[in-house]
């Protein structure tokens, strides 16, 4: 099972190399379509024989013809005579023998790659392995202001929420430490019924415009607005545990608190998901009864007024 993965690595590696290599190809290569693929084992391409491309994943490759592109995860490869375009390795030693021809570069991860007599890399030898720790050292500061920018703003909307609906998200706290039972049921009820609406208002035409909406707007919101009413609740539960009250109107504090430490357990994605999960469950649960409450017409007993007779 473990070579699966590093099989259709490889594969999705070399089809990537391919294009930009019929592209840029020396006209005396030429492209029959030949791919040789080996798993465990060893492939020989001999000398006169072309290839498009070879595959080697934890095996041994011995190249003495022409192929565009060759592909090693967990392997070795002798090239002796050879002609070729790309050469990739991935944790796997390369001899670039006598009189063999690289056109272009060769890319390698954790592997070392020998040059033997008069053997040419008309390109360049690369590391990825640096170059993608390169790309990861100037985009990461990139990456943690933005993580702090969508922490700002969820600590923003939760205050507007605590602002203006502070009373709801009160009474859906109280549904999650009441009845954890049915905020799940909700829950698993908000994941798979819209699915389920939209796929049939899909089918017309009409309702396609309404399917829509729920898929992009209303599913979203309502995930969103969980997300946040589960932040409120682990903020006020924490202050709670901390021995500080929560008796005022509005829970500020507990919203600044619950989303920073949202933001923390995000680092484990599947806890801060099971947290939203509970506040969505939560804020379904809410809607779905004030909705059935607001149906339920109020009734009213008129009683009689009494009559004053004159003596």
């Amino acid at each position: 099972m473990r070579r699966l993965p590093l099989i259709l690595g490889a594969i999705g590696i070399a089809l990537l190399l391919f294009v930009p290599a019929v592209l840029a190809a020396d006209p005396s290569m030429g492209h029959d379509g030949r791919v040789l693929v080996s798993t465990g084992g060893d492939v020989t391409l001999p000398a006169g024989e072309h290839a498009d491309a070879v595959v080697v994943v934890n095996g041994h490759a011995t190249i003495a013809g022409e192929v565009n592109t060759v592909v090693l995860v967990d392997g070795s490869a002798d090239f002796t005579g050879a002609k070729t375009e790309t050469i990739v390795a991935v944790r796997s030693p390369v001899t670039i023998g006598a009189g063999t021809r690289v056109l272009g570069d060769v890319m390698k991860v954790d592997s070392v790659i020998t040059r033997v007599g008069d053997a040419q890399v008309q390109g360049a030898v690369r590391d990825l392995g640096l170059e993608i720790a390169g790309v990861g050292f100037l985009l990461g500061p990139l990456f943690i202001a933005l993580y702090i920018g969508f922490a700002l703003a969820a600590v923003a909307a939760a205050l507007l929420l605590a602002a203006l609906a502070a009373k709801q998200v009160r009474a859906a706290e109280g549904l999650i430490r009441q009845e954890p039972g049915s905020v799940v049921l909700a829950g698993l009820a908000g994941i798979f019924l819209p699915i389920i609406l939209v796929a049939i208002l899909f089918v017309t035409v009409i309702g396609a415009p309404l399917g829509l909406g729920i898929l992009l707007a209303l599913w979203p919101l309502a995930a969103f607005l969980g997300y946040l009413v589960a932040a409120i609740a682990l903020g006020e539960w924490i202050l709670r545990k901390m021995g500080r009250g929560v008796e005022g109107d509005r829970p500020y504090a507990g919203a600044v608190i619950g989303v920073l430490v949202l933001q923390v357990l995000a680092i484990v994605p599947i806890l801060s998901s099971i947290v939203a999960f509970v506040g969505f469950g939560a804020v379904l649960l809410l809607a779905w009864r004030t909705l059935r409450s607001s149906a339920v017409p109020r009734t009213e007993t008129i009683r009689p007024t009494p009559t004053v007779v004159a003596g």
